[in-house]
């Protein structure tokens, strides 16, 4: 006689063969087509950036080997005629410094727009303020570009004039007088660009901030500015240095408003203020419609090697954000 089933028993799941419910496994069809999908995507973008670099690589060793110069050090770009002679240390040194300078502007102002409006500003004012931010992302490049041909060079005169009675002595803000089409002013012109970006990523950092450690701090009577000391700035500090790079990603490939302002040659000027000098984008984009086979392949190794300064760029935010995970969300 077969003994009575135990009330406390739990029958099998209908159609899992009584597997728990929750494995992590597709057993619905848009559980296997969602799943699909998804895994497709994730490969197609890792066979399009493959596919990219493998692209990149090969017409940069065409160039490369035809190349009568050092491409890493010699500072001229000749890529068309039958002797063939160029090289990126003026571009390299053009673009990092563009973008130091972007940063060195961006970032401090930045951090204290997001700290207004995350814990200073009152509600009517910060949202409406956080809009008109988030709109300058939207702003097209070309448009910065002509603002600052058009009203940023002839204003940065008198600044320029000012640097050089000051800091002139150092031969790095020294100025001998001409339009400001120079790399400082391509660095304020990128700051300006980038400042939407490391806005906006701090001001989502700084509105994460745990409550009790902010309440915590005022209680034991601690001002305004010590809470953010003390608790705000150092909870986000791994999301500020995050959104930095990625601002200085966009900062390294821009183009068309580096290109309208700059006003190029191939030389490594000692002062900021000095006009000259040139960056990757830049370069690319001024030359490539007259360049021959060759000089396009020649443009192609100089974008070779911004790409690899992107991705380690963007690398590095990442292993940033991954070292803190509590603070960034990822662990969520």
């Amino acid at each position: 006689m077969n003994s009575a089933t135990s009330p406390t028993d739990t029958p099998p799941l209908p159609g899992n063969d009584g597997r728990s419910a929750v494995s992590g496994k597709a057993v619905r069809p848009g559980d296997r087509i969602f799943l699909g999908l998804s895994r497709g995507s994730g490969i197609a973008l890792l066979v399009i950036m493959a596919a990219i670099a493998v692209f990149l690589t090969y017409r940069s060793v065409l160039a490369i080997s035809g190349d009568k110069a050092n491409f890493f050090t010699t500072l001229d770009w000749n890529a068309t005629g039958s002797d063939p002679k160029f090289g990126i240390a003026v571009l390299a040194f053009g673009t990092v410094v563009s973008s130091v300078v972007a940063m060195a502007i961006a970032v401090p102002v930045a951090v204290g727009i997001a700290l207004f409006i995350s814990h200073y500003a009152p509600r009517k004012l910060s949202s409406p303020l956080g809009y008109v931010i988030d709109l300058l992302a939207a702003v097209p490049s070309i448009i910065y570009g002509l603002w600052g041909a058009l009203f940023l060079v002839p204003q940065l005169t008198g600044l320029y004039t000012w640097l050089d009675g000051y800091l002139g002595w150092t031969g790095t803000f020294s100025y001998e007088g001409g339009a400001a089409r120079s790399l400082f002013t391509v660095g304020i012109l990128l700051a300006i660009m980038v400042l939407p970006i490391v806005t906006s990523v701090s001001r989502e950092v700084f509105l994460q901030v745990p409550k009790m450690h902010e309440e915590a701090a005022l209680a034991l009577g601690a001002t305004r500015w010590e809470v953010i000391r003390m608790s705000v700035l150092p909870f986000g500090r791994s999301g500020i240095i995050s959104a930095s790079m990625l601002g200085l990603g966009r900062a390294l490939g821009e183009t068309m408003a580096v290109a309208t302002v700059l006003s190029p040659s191939f030389l490594i000027n000692t002062s900021l203020l000095d006009p000259g000098g040139g960056t990757f984008a830049q370069n690319i984009a001024s030359k490539f419609s007259e360049a021959d086979t060759f000089g396009q392949d020649a443009l192609i190794a100089s974008g070779l090697v911004l790409f690899v300064i992107t991705l380690l760029v963007n690398g590095a935010a990442r292993l940033i954000i991954a070292r803190r995970k509590e603070y960034s969300g990822a662990a969520a």
